[in-house]
């Protein structure tokens, strides 16, 4: 089935749509789930995570009336934006990062993931580790300061060169 279809299913019949909904993306929203979250979490919280995702886009749904223009979509950025929710609830400090782990999260190509994750750690620490805590697991930048003993302020910093510094090593891969 696809979106239009099942927009139309939920629309008219919420009960149905819903139980469409998760048949044809429980696969899609678990393995954001898993991939958010299975260093922190048990695979019951991952369970309870994915359930909490469907829930949550039946009720937006419910508040619009199923006007979405991609299902796939929403469910894409619920279920990222509760993963966060849940990791930052799951963790209360980050003591190391995997870098092998974390190369096939950071991009969906794996060349272009390897690619990245080199680049991120030619920046050096702290930096690198800013990188990650910040754009994979989303940890504010005053959580971040805080954790590594530094000032908000230079966290900042420290982010806003390192994007300059990101840009020159990507292009000078080209």
């Amino acid at each position: 089935m696809n979106d239009n279809e099942l927009l139309i299913l939920l629309q008219s019949d919420h009960e149905r749509g819903l139980e469409q909904t998760v048949r044809q993306y429980s696969a899609y929203v678990y393995k954001i789930a898993c991939t958010r979250l299975y260093d922190v979490c048990t695979n019951e919280d991952i369970e309870e995570a994915v359930s909490d995702v469907f829930l949550a886009f039946y009720n937006a749904g419910l508040d619009n009336g199923f006007k979405f223009r991609s299902v796939q979509a929403i469910l894409g950025v619920i279920a990222k934006r509760h993963c966060i929710d849940v990791f930052r609830k799951k963790s209360k400090c980050i003591d190391t990062v995997d870098y092998d782990e974390l190369e096939n999260c950071i991009a969906d190509d794996k060349d272009e993931s390897r690619e990245l994750l080199e680049a991120v750690k030619e920046l050096g620490e702290p930096d690198s580790t800013i990188f990650i805590r910040k754009y994979y697991f989303g940890q504010k930048n005053i959580d971040i300061a805080k954790e590594l003993h530094m000032s908000k302020g230079t966290v900042n910093m420290r982010i806003s060169r390192g994007l300059k510094k990101l840009k020159k090593i990507l292009e000078g891969r080209e």
